[in-house]
């Protein structure tokens, strides 16, 4: 019994049971990859998995309970490298951050500035993605931590903090008619053509879910991931932008109305996130609490060791 058999079983469930793009995965062979397998459930002596001549089928009962084990072992191998790393070199090394756009351009140039000035020898990697992809990269280990608005706290291999409260902006070039309007509904909005956020991102769950509720089927003339991208099309008159506040800048007033929009859709959380169990260095630690002074590595040690409730901060 040995790592590389977990590997390869782990791989396995991965690949959606494809032993060829288990293979192509792990640099080794298939049929290498194979006789592992079997080697594993021999000494074990149960079947992981069911098979149809040589192709494997499904997960057996006795293998869901020996792959829980794997993911175990294999999470507690990974936690021995990072503390390995943590204690040979305290203030240096990589932050995998996994994040959306919005996130990335307006909410951690500071945070990633003040790491950076604090440890300098930590190098910054940044992976973008849907929420969803956000979630997956730190299950698969591609990432540390990871913020984002959405879907974060819907998996169970994941500890989620409250990080900041934020709220839509409703954007509009001065000459628009809602733009001399003190006060603006839903029935408003529903009449123009709007631009805002793809559905998986920035809060557009919620701006869905009020005029849903008031049985209104809005026109989404454009929908972006990238904040930038909208305002450059409200700019050019096509509707009327919901952004999210953090990427309204002092620059954009020159050109551009906004009003916020609270009170129509409500305020949004963003979350950070980190894979349950995880061993965090020491500087994981430190830019959390960049992102928000209230996570503080008690707080976070405590909801790691699951003792938290977002209720306390």
């Amino acid at each position: 019994m040995n790592l590389h058999q977990f590997r390869f079983v782990q791989e396995a469930v991965r690949r959606n049971l494809n032993l060829t793009e288990t293979a192509k995965a792990l640099h080794t062979s298939q049929p290498g990859v194979s006789k592992a397998i079997i080697e594993l459930e021999e000494e074990l002596g149960v079947e992981i998995f069911s098979r149809h001549g040589k192709r494997l089928k499904r997960v057996t009962e006795p293998g869901e309970h020996v792959l829980r084990s794997i993911e175990l072992i294999m999470r507690e191998v990974g936690n021995l490298k990072r503390i390995g790393e943590q204690f040979s070199a305290q203030d240096s090394g990589t932050l995998s951050i996994a994040t959306t756009h919005t996130q990335a351009r307006y909410v951690l140039p500071k945070p990633v500035a003040r790491l950076r000035e604090s440890f300098p020898k930590v190098n910054v990697s940044m992976h973008q993605g849907s929420p969803a992809q956000v979630a997956r990269m730190l299950i698969d280990e591609v990432a540390e931590i990871g913020i984002a608005t959405e879907s974060l706290n819907d998996y169970d291999e994941l500890v989620t903090l409250p990080c900041y409260e934020w709220q839509h902006m409703l954007v509009m070039t001065p000459e628009h008619p809602l733009a001399r309007r003190s006060s603006i509904s839903l029935e408003d909005l529903a009449e123009q053509p709007l631009i805002t956020y793809h559905p998986s991102f920035t809060g557009r769950t919620r701006v869905d879910q009020a005029f849903a509720a008031r049985k209104l089927s809005p026109r989404i003339a454009l929908e972006a991931i990238d904040s930038d991208v909208l305002k450059t099309y409200v700019r050019l008159g096509l509707g009327v932008g919901i952004v999210a506040e953090m990427a309204m800048l002092e620059e954009d007033a020159k050109d551009l109305v906004s009003r916020p929009a609270a009170a129509l859709f409500g305020n949004n959380v963003a979350r950070v996130a980190f894979k349950r169990s995880a061993y965090l260095r020491n500087f994981v630690y430190h830019f959390a609490e960049f992102v928000s002074p209230k996570l503080k590595r008690e707080t976070i040690m405590k909801a790691m060791s699951g003792d938290f409730a977002d209720h306390e901060l």
